[in-house]
């Protein structure tokens, strides 16, 4: 079969994106070609992709995508396709991958009233509706069991168009043989005493991923446990505003932000925890890619794979509503307890030796395969 792919921005680093690849792969290694439809791409083309650039500005978000559909449409009309997937929501989709949680929940709850009378929510509230209303036939891959029954409040979607997906963790991540000498070599590259702490945040969008509770977390440390702490936070975003925020609270010297990079691995295996005090996450892959590596976590419970820190017993998960006193009395306990940190780690590597955290990019292209009516 053709099939086309959809989705906003791609970049090597991005959640969304690392699954669309793998998903777009799995379907081209079972012989079916592969066509990708992007305003933005950056990074290599795998080969053998058709990737179309599609030549759309705008100045607000909701008006270059709607000028994507339309452009889009255009060229599906002149060079048809079997299905067409969609990593973002929006109209004609066959199959969307569901990455983002609920717009309509988000819209009704957190925001003002006011705000559902703007051009902005009703263009997001329209291209949501077209993939979960009653009368589409979108197919709707979940990887996320918590925004499922929000889907079904808002719009009676029909529960056998959701397909709920494993994990889909890289082997990669996971801790191998030689894990021990990778980590010796990476704490001495970063300079990193035997007695140092390295916490490590991993994910674009410090905002929602919470660097800023992080970065209180580690000032309110006691004196002597704060001193012998360094935290590495790696993600694309503009690290400015946090720059500022450690130097106000006078940790500077123990924080570096680092851009997006392809060597995650090594700062899981060499670092003491992962902190991930996100205000919203529909899943958090990075919860598992430390779980496999054996690398405790401290998570917020709003991540939707936090329950897999909870079920391996592989770290902490902090209960909502979140208090930051709380951040900082569990990051406390957890950094000076170095018994308790190897107890975690070894749990999720027992976890990641019978658990399912790897199958995603099978299951997903099997829905995607898979005959129509």
């Amino acid at each position: 079969m053709q099939l086309a792919f959809i989705l906003y921005k791609y970049f090597p680093y991005g959640g969304l994106q690392r699954d669309f690849l793998r998903i777009a792969l799995e379907c081209q290694q079972r012989g079916h070609a592969i066509r990708v439809y992007t305003p933005i791409w950056e990074g290599e083309v795998p080969e053998g992709f058709e990737v179309v650039v599609v030549p759309v500005k705008a100045l607000f978000n909701h008006k270059r995508n709607e000028k994507l559909t339309a452009w889009v449409e255009a060229d599906l009309a002149r060079r048809p396709v079997d299905r067409v997937i969609g990593f973002n929501k929006m109209p004609g989709l066959d199959v969307y991958y569901a990455a983002d949680g609920c717009f309509e929940d988000k819209a009704q709850t957190l925001r003002n009233p006011i705000y559902r009378k703007w051009g902005r929510y009703k263009h997001f509230a329209d291209y949501e509706r077209a993939v979960f209303a009653p009368e589409s036939k979108t197919e709707i891959l979940m990887i996320s069991e918590v925004q499922q029954p929000l889907f079904v409040k808002h719009y009676h979607t029909p529960r056998q168009r959701f397909h709920l997906l494993p994990p889909g963790i890289t082997q990669d991540r996971r801790a191998p043989a030689n894990a021990g000498e990778i980590r010796a070599e990476f704490r001495r590259e970063f300079a990193l005493a035997d007695d140092q702490l390295l916490l490590v945040q991993i994910g674009s969008g410090f905002k929602t991923k919470g660097l800023d509770r992080s970065l209180k977390a580690v000032a309110a440390l006691p004196r002597e446990l704060r001193q012998r702490t360094r935290l590495i936070a790696i993600g694309q975003d503009d690290p400015r505003s946090f720059q500022l925020q450690a130097k106000a609270l006078g940790i500077a010297e123990q924080v570096q932000i680092l851009k997006g990079r392809s060597d995650i691995p090594r700062f899981l295996l060499g670092a003491d925890l992962l902190i991930h005090p996100a205000y919203n996450e529909n899943t958090g892959t990075v919860l598992l890619e430390a779980l496999v590596a054996g690398l405790p976590v401290l998570v917020t419970d709003v991540c939707g794979y936090a329950h897999y820190i909870r079920d391996a017993d592989a770290g902490r998960v902090l209960p909502s509503p979140f208090e930051q006193q709380r951040l900082n009395h569990t990051l406390a306990d957890m950094l000076a307890d170095d018994q308790r940190r190897a107890f975690w780690g070894r749990n999720g590597l027992a976890y990641a030796d019978c658990a399912d955290l790897y199958s995603m990019p099978q299951k997903a292209a099997d829905v995607i395969l898979a005959e129509r009516p």
